[in-house]
């Protein structure tokens, strides 16, 4: 490695590094929070079997898991505009990640929630509890650790996918790579150190599913922290 070469790549790190903190983690985490709430609405919908309802929520799914995520971000950006409905660059790409990923989602909540035995929801209406209690008390929290490993996936590729943002000048992770090559013409490097900052990312992403997967498996099992603790110093012991 040339030392012209070993400069960029060290000066440019933290040029490509902290618009990756600063955009592309919160538009990463932004975008989630709404699919995630698009996705349980559309999922309780179809569940609850509202004929209407449910043939929206199809439909829904339908067009935004059959047509290009980048299309649906132009879209967004550079078509609302033409019927009077204009937004920056961060909403647009917030929106359009957020209703695309919310149309798998809804799949991910819907599978977690028919997964639970019936006879769980037949139990809630014995001891008096309406649809919507049944629902909230009983069900969902026992299907959210059955969708919790997609939707984590669901998450780390959502990260990677918030490159398509910097084709509508949204300035993250990649688009801060794309100008630092386009002045010191240097594509391959700059793009695989972006690579690696992406990589940096998910893997942290990757640590924590693992992490809190372990967590929701021992709680789900009755577990406590506490429990956790002293049945390993018993152990050492």
């Amino acid at each position: 490695m040339s030392d012209r070469l070993f400069d960029i790549l060290t000066s440019s790190f933290i040029k490509i590094l902290i618009p990756g903190i600063k955009v592309t983690i919160p538009l990463t985490l932004l975008s989630f929070a709404l699919s995630v709430v698009i996705g349980l609405l559309l999922a309780l919908v179809q569940v609850a079997d509202i004929k209407v309802l449910k043939q929206i929520s199809r439909f829904y799914i339908w067009i935004f898991r059959g047509t290009p995520l980048i299309v649906q971000l132009f879209i967004i950006f550079f078509g609302l505009p033409n019927i009077g409905i204009t937004l920056d660059a961060f909403p647009s790409a917030v929106l359009a990640f957020g209703l695309n990923l919310g149309a798998y989602n809804a799949e991910v909540f819907r599978s977690a929630i028919i997964a639970i035995p019936k006879g769980q929801m037949e139990a809630a209406y014995m001891i008096g509890l309406s649809y919507p209690q049944a629902m909230a008390r009983v069900i969902l929290p026992q299907s959210f650790p059955v969708a919790f490993p997609n939707l984590f996936n669901n998450l780390i590729s959502l990260l990677k996918d918030t490159s398509l943002a910097s084709s509508i000048t949204v300035i993250e992770l990649f688009t801060s790579a794309q100008q630092i090559a386009a002045r010191t013409y240097e594509p391959f490097a700059l793009y695989l150190e972006a690579a690696f900052i992406y990589l940096i990312f998910s893997t942290f992403l990757t640590w924590l599913q693992t992490y809190l997967e372990k967590k929701l498996v021992w709680k789900s099992k009755g577990g406590s922290d506490e429990e956790d603790a002293g049945r390993n110093k018993a152990m050492i012991g």
